[in-house]
């Protein structure tokens, strides 16, 4: 039996979509040491689950944390080794939000014994979960794809220049999946009116270096979108402003490529087989 924070969708394609940072549940024990619980949801995947709900359809597995990435990081190092040494980023269990303010009330801030009851509570079965499916699918099939979806706001001095690609393709500097994915997954952005690159500001998180390992036939790639794709951007987010409405309408220019990549990556995974 899964948590009650983790959803789970159990297909039979050899793809796995991981939705680590769509999460807005703050445990009731937590919330009040937050500086603000809007705060503290402010830096979700905000709708990225409802934009890939096309994904099980097509028969893939799905795995979702309903707990907020400010309560601890999924795609984080549990070691707690900076995934980008020298550059901005947040924690295994975040201090501060993504434009470095404060995220905790003084005297709130984790400690270790904290973090590692974290860790145990929520980190280890996300994971555990993700390798179990991982195996239940790599019996069935050859080879298998790890499909990190991710989105971001498309502005955020603190953490990049200027204005984000659309699509920002991460394979660990090609290393967590064949060329032939990257190339495929390319080659449908390229095909659009969107901005893309590969292995930019964002090489693919923890769960996209840990798991991918093409030579034993799991292929791990990350997706960070840039908000502006799919939802309004109003500039600064503030309380009254953020997160923006999903809509369908607005939303289905992008939705409509997104499948086409997991489509690329269902065929991806079916010809290396």
């Amino acid at each position: 039996m899964s948590p009650d924070w983790l959803e789970v969708h159990r297909g039979n394609a050899p793809l796995l979509v991981s939705f680590p940072h769509t999460g807005t549940d703050l445990p009731s024990e937590l919330e009040s040491k937050f500086a603000s619980p809007w705060q503290a949801r402010r830096d979700a995947d905000w709708w990225v689950d409802r934009l890939y709900d096309f994904a099980a359809p097509l028969g893939a597995t799905t795995v979702r944390t309903r707990i907020s990435r400010s309560v601890i990081d999924v795609n984080r190092d549990p070691s707690g080794a900076s995934l980008y040494p020298g550059q901005a980023t947040t924690e295994l269990c975040p201090t501060t939000d993504f434009d470095g303010d404060p995220l905790y009330r003084g005297g709130c801030v984790p400690d270790d014994a904290e973090i590692e009851r974290r860790t145990r509570t929520y980190f280890t079965p996300y994971h555990d979960t993700l390798r179990a499916e991982l195996e239940r699918l790599r019996k069935a099939h050859a080879h298998v794809v790890l499909f990190e979806a991710h989105s971001i706001r498309s502005r955020i001095p603190r953490l990049f220049d200027g204005e984000l690609p659309q699509f920002n393709i991460g394979t660990n500097s090609e290393k967590s999946c064949a060329p032939e994915l990257t190339s495929a997954i390319q080659k449908v952005c390229a095909a659009t009116s969107y901005s893309h690159v590969v292995n930019g500001r964002f090489k693919g998180g923890w769960t996209t270096r840990h798991y991918g390992e093409p030579d034993r036939g799991v292929h791990a790639i990350q997706l960070e979108l840039a908000c502006r794709g799919y939802m309004d951007e109003p500039g600064p987010p503030t309380q009254d402003n953020w997160p923006t409405p999903y809509t369908e309408a607005r939303a289905a220019d992008l939705r409509a490529v997104l499948k086409d990549i997991l489509n690329a990556a269902l065929a991806f995974a079916q010809v290396a087989a």
